[in-house]
């Protein structure tokens, strides 16, 4: 058996908690890369005597529409699929039963859904340093519940909490911008999942096109490009009561 981990990482949290699962599952891996908008996901194929992980993370309960849409262009041939989604310790809400949804529509077949918290992609000291080491062992512990499932022969589909339709996707995107501090290294442009820094001039950010994945803050060598402070804040004072305490991660089996 070969495992294929298809990932949308912008920020790194999801990778981390994609690759611990992944290794876990015994089997060699190989990685494709939704955030890599050179790519052709169209010419991706899978056939049913592989195992895929479809990771990505939850933006506001929902798949971001931009991996959705690479995922769509996938195709499987009843490929088993683990379906995990990663959260910044909110909550997860419809992420699980959309990614089933394009899975389906793909060819895959959907036998687990994981849900693991990461520190989150935007207030960063919620769920800071995650995944930890309690939630790399669980991730552990769920590889082997999915092996044993797929011993069994047992391909049921999950029971997987959310809602169809989903909740609404939200109507605002947080857009990073470039402070004094950017040299134009064009690294951001390189690996923006959005295509929306041009790298003729990597100081500036086309907001109809970014999505707000931050992957432009987590790269950026001189600590250049951030939130308006005053957002952040706002936005750190809004998920304080509902990110504090810790959640934990889940199986679906």
């Amino acid at each position: 058996m070969k495992v294929y981990q298809i990932c949308f990482s912008p920020t790194g949290g999801v990778q981390k908690a994609a690759d611990q699962l992944s290794a876990a599952l015994g089997a060699p891996v190989e990685k494709i890369d939704l955030t890599d908008r050179q790519l052709d996901f169209s010419s991706f194929s899978f056939d049913r005597d592989a195992l895929a992980v479809l990771a990505v993370p939850s933006y506001g309960g929902r798949v971001p529409a931009l991996a959705a849409a690479r995922i769509a262009a996938l195709r499987a041939d009843g490929t088993p699929a683990v379906l995990l989604c990663v959260y910044g310790n909110r909550a997860f809400e419809d992420t699980l039963v959309e990614l089933e949804d394009l899975a389906d529509a793909a060819g895959f077949c959907p036998v687990a859904g994981v849900a693991a918290i990461a520190e989150h992609s935007i207030a960063r000291q919620f769920a800071s340093g995650r995944p930890d080491a309690q939630d790399c062992a669980k991730l552990r512990e769920d590889a082997a519940q999915i092996l044993a499932k797929l011993a069994s022969k047992d391909n049921a589909a999950p029971a997987l909490p959310g809602n169809r339709p989903y909740k609404p996707l939200g109507s605002g995107v947080m857009v990073p911008q470039a402070g004094d501090g950017c040299v134009r290294c064009g690294l951001c442009a390189a690996r923006c999942p959005a295509g929306a820094i041009p790298a003729e001039d990597p100081s500036s950010t086309d907001a109809t096109r970014c999505i707000g994945c931050m992957r432009c803050i987590s790269v950026c060598p001189q600590g250049a490009r951030a939130l308006a402070p005053g957002m952040l804040e706002r936005v750190g004072g809004m998920l304080a009561k509902v990110c504090s305490a810790r959640r934990e991660g889940e199986l679906f089996l």
